[in-house]
């Protein structure tokens, strides 16, 4: 099977690869245009870090950034306009994949400010501010799934804005994800808000629950632990996909779907496999499952067109095979709940800590400019 075969059978089977970065070099050098044609790319997810990055290597936003140092922009307007800038012209590139595929795919997500995760009032605010400053359909607002973003979630989408549901760990907090957007839809239809333009994508990390529970595994020790290594995060997300399976079924979400209503597809998220003992395609070929999407950066996508196997389904039906390593998980002495809660905090954390380096990495290019 060729390159570009392994990518086109992943899409027939019903995964959408999107690609987990951005920058205003990829968007110039038409690098983006061409992954999308000829790698099955048909959306991509952003966050702060990626920006930073992207700000931090080339020439692409010296003109821009002198343009805002002229006009006395401040920090955080700098951010807001450089990172809109990006994401708008990511939108015009695949508004023909938005098109095609009726407004599923041909998405670009963008976060509201990450240090505004445990503050409702203020995330609605961004979430419904960005929407109508990049003013693009095709557009998902990144919300974070704390306590604080469930209510924010439901919200915004009772505003007509489509939401891309980030830092989703445990299958109990993701049915409160999917809660959260049958209500926010139900109040977008009694606002008026037609159904089918909204669209939303729940983001379940994989990557950063294995290396959390492998820590831990590793520090009990008995082989029985050891045994154990590198199967939570796969595991947990096929009961991800059992909770989609039966939520998005019965008559409240029919009711819905009557109405133009899309399912909330689970985006498998942090799939860049970090332990080198494991596979480097491992979150790709164990979670290929139709009605989701796949967020990967390019190395892992790159590695998966290589030499990835397609094994057909590999999520449908594994429910009770999934629940067995989470009991053993369990029964050898890891504190599920902790770890859930742990992962969460830390995400928070890491997302704030990106936020403050792109602040800084603009600031600095702006003092440099004046």
């Amino acid at each position: 099977m060729s390159t570009h075969e392994r990518l086109a059978a992943l899409s027939a089977a019903g995964v959408s690869i999107w690609l987990d970065d951005l920058s205003r070099e990829r968007l110039r050098s038409g690098n983006l245009r061409e992954l999308i044609e000829d790698w099955n790319v048909v959306g991509v997810t952003t966050n702060p870090t990626i920006f930073a990055g992207a700000l931090a290597n080339g020439e692409a936003y010296t003109d821009q950034i002198r343009d805002l140092a002229a006009r006395g922009a401040s920090v955080a307007d700098a951010v807001r306009e450089i990172t809109v800038a990006d994401v708008q012209q990511a939108c015009d590139v695949f508004s023909g994949t938005w098109e095609a595929t009726g407004g599923i795919d041909g998405r670009v997500s963008l976060e509201v400010d990450p240090t505004l995760a445990r503050d409702t009032e203020a995330t609605v605010a961004e979430a419904v501010d960005l929407w109508k400053a990049v003013d693009r359909p095709n557009l998902l607002v990144k919300i974070p799934a704390t306590e604080q973003g469930l209510p924010a979630i439901s919200r915004a989408l009772s505003e007509g804005v489509s939401v891309n549901v980030t830092l989703i760990f445990s299958v109990e907090r993701y049915r409160l994800v999917m809660e959260a957007y049958l209500s926010g839809l139900e109040q977008a239809a009694a606002n008026g808000h037609p159904l089918a333009p909204i669209t939303s994508v729940a983001s379940f990390f994989v990557s950063r629950v294995d290396t959390e529970i492998d820590k831990r595994l590793d520090a009990i020790g008995t082989d029985e632990a050891k045994a154990l290594r590198g199967k939570a995060g796969v595991a947990n997300s096929r009961l991800a996909y059992a909770a989609f399976q039966e939520v998005f079924s019965g008559a409240r979400w029919e009711a819905l779907a009557a109405k133009g209503a899309k399912v909330q597809r689970p985006l498998w998220a942090s799939t860049g496999v970090k332990n080198p003992d494991y596979s480097d395609t491992l979150y790709v070929t164990e979670l290929v499952v139709a009605d989701t999407v796949n967020t990967m950066p390019e190395k892992t996508m790159k590695a998966f067109a290589d030499h990835g196997e397609l094994q057909g389904d590999r999520v449908t039906g594994t429910g009770a095979q999934a629940q067995e390593v989470f009991d053993a998980l369990e029964g050898v002495g890891i504190d599920l709940t902790d770890v859930f809660l742990v992962l969460e905090n830390e995400g928070v954390e890491k997302f704030d800590k990106s936020w403050d380096e792109l602040g800084a990495t603009v600031r600095e290019q702006l003092d440099g400019a004046r």
